[in-house]
């Protein structure tokens, strides 16, 4: 390769990058193995990895382990719909239109708002970019407030996207596990474009989401809730309370944990808005012979009618993942998705309940929650969880990791599939954990 474009030697193809960038150790690659070596030794480093599916889970934090019913799998794996996973260009496949018509939808009905985009990249840059549609929509730039109960990883994206423009971003700190209306109320000025609150928030409590709406309107700024689309089939549609734009991480609706992604952004809003929305919008028409079908109605962005005024440069969609989302929808209904809501919900306070009589561990907070809770740990929560680990559950997450002050806090999930006799194990794990050592 040298050769063909006139080098001598790699030095002289890497002098363009300073001397302090390049790597100052050699790479030590071992010699090369044969097919069956290399396939062995592939699968040993991969056997090393610990899936959800290898003990109980009941790790949360945005990410959930909930049940995909096999119609899932079986349909969104079709090769008409992995070879045309996104609405790119306009001649994208009717099929293809239609299943994103389908999950704009579903996601319309769930959420109870007018209108949804044809998906983003994953919940955290939803935020995001729901925080710049606020922004062209109010006029205002002087700082976006976010509840300090959202998920942290959302507000560290959305740090980075308003690194260098003109709003500051102000975090509300949370007291016993929310966000209460006075402390909102005195973080918002004349100039706040937006404010983000979470219900349920990211430690699973079930704010007074209505009064914080209500509080944001006051002050004449655009409220932007992130919600678990598994909740609204148990808690009220954010468009009952006001909400002017949702927002949420679509995971749970029939997408496996991945490994942490790829993931599916949600974001619906007013029919006001609509031409502030960022990414794409599918509609229905009818054609020169009266039948039905679809076509990208919005695609505003910058490759497209709005050049520099575009709302976003999201030039994609994770339109895969929300068919996945369509089909599970479909699939559980109405009544459905209103079970895995109860059972999650039952099965986590019965967990929460049980986790607090083993010695050493109390509840964080009071209050109502969803399907996550936090516990406080008289021992160090990350050897409290590596033991847990070792005897055979997936026990929760630090929280240490994000907030100094709950360095003794864990965050533990229950979904639908955990059992009775799973959470008596974990309990039964973390009393062991939480033993005294002689």
């Amino acid at each position: 390769m040298l050769d063909a474009i006139g080098l001598d030697s790699l030095d002289q193809l890497f002098d363009m990058i300073p001397p302090e960038y390049r790597l100052r150790r050699p790479l030590a690659i071992p010699e090369a193995l044969s097919e069956l070596e290399l396939t062995t030794h592939v699968g040993a480093l991969a056997a090393q990895n610990q899936g959800a599916d290898s003990r109980p889970c009941f790790l949360g934090g945005g990410s959930y382990d909930h049940f995909i019913p096999a119609v899932v799998d079986n349909l969104a794996s079709r090769g008409e719909f992995y070879t045309a996973y996104t609405p790119y260009q306009a001649e994208a496949s009717q099929g293809t239109l239609q299943a994103t018509f389908e999950y704009q939808t579903l996601i319309t009905q769930l959420t109870g708002m007018d209108v949804s985009n044809a998906s983003l990249y994953e919940g955290g840059s939803a935020v995001s970019e729901a925080v710049l549609m606020a922004m062209t929509v109010t006029r205002r730039l002087g700082r976006v407030v976010v509840a300090g109960s959202i998920h942290p990883e959302y507000i560290q994206i959305l740090r980075t996207n308003l690194a260098n423009l003109e709003p500051e971003v102000v975090v509300v700190p949370s007291r016993d596990g929310m966000v209460h209306a006075d402390d909102l109320a005195a973080a918002i000025t004349d100039d706040t474009a937006a404010v983000v609150v979470a219900y349920p928030n990211f430690f699973g409590q079930l704010e007074d989401v209505e009064g914080l709406v209500a509080t944001i309107k006051a002050k004449g700024a655009l409220s932007i809730v992130s919600v678990d689309p598994i909740s609204l089939g148990l808690l009220r549609r954010p468009a009952t309370y006001g909400a002017d734009i949702v927002v949420g991480e679509g995971q749970c609706l029939g997408n496996p944990l991945l490994y942490g992604g790829p993931y599916l952004g949600i974001l619906a809003c007013r029919e006001t808005f609509v031409r502030k929305m960022p990414g794409r919008v599918v509609g229905q028409t009818f054609d020169r012979n009266g039948k039905r079908c679809f076509v990208l109605t919005l695609q505003t962005r910058e490759q497209h009618i709005r050049r520099e005024k575009a709302t976003s440069n999201i030039c994609t969609n994770q339109g895969l993942l929300a068919l996945r989302a369509s089909i599970y929808l479909a699939a559980v209904g109405p009544g459905g998705l209103r079970k895995v809501a109860e059972l999650s919900t039952r099965k986590a306070h019965y967990a929460a309940e049980k986790l607090a009589e083993v010695p050493g561990l109390s509840l964080a907070f009071p209050g109502p929650f969803f399907k996550e809770f936090v516990i406080r740990s008289t021992k160090d929560p990350v050897a409290v969880l590596a033991e847990v680990g070792r005897l055979g559950y997936h026990g929760g997450i630090d929280l240490g990791r994000w907030y100094p002050d709950m360095a003794d806090a864990i965050l533990i999930a229950v979904t639908e599939k955990r059992t009775k006799t799973e959470i008596d194990g974990l309990v039964e794990a973390y009393r062991k954990a939480l033993a005294p050592t002689n």
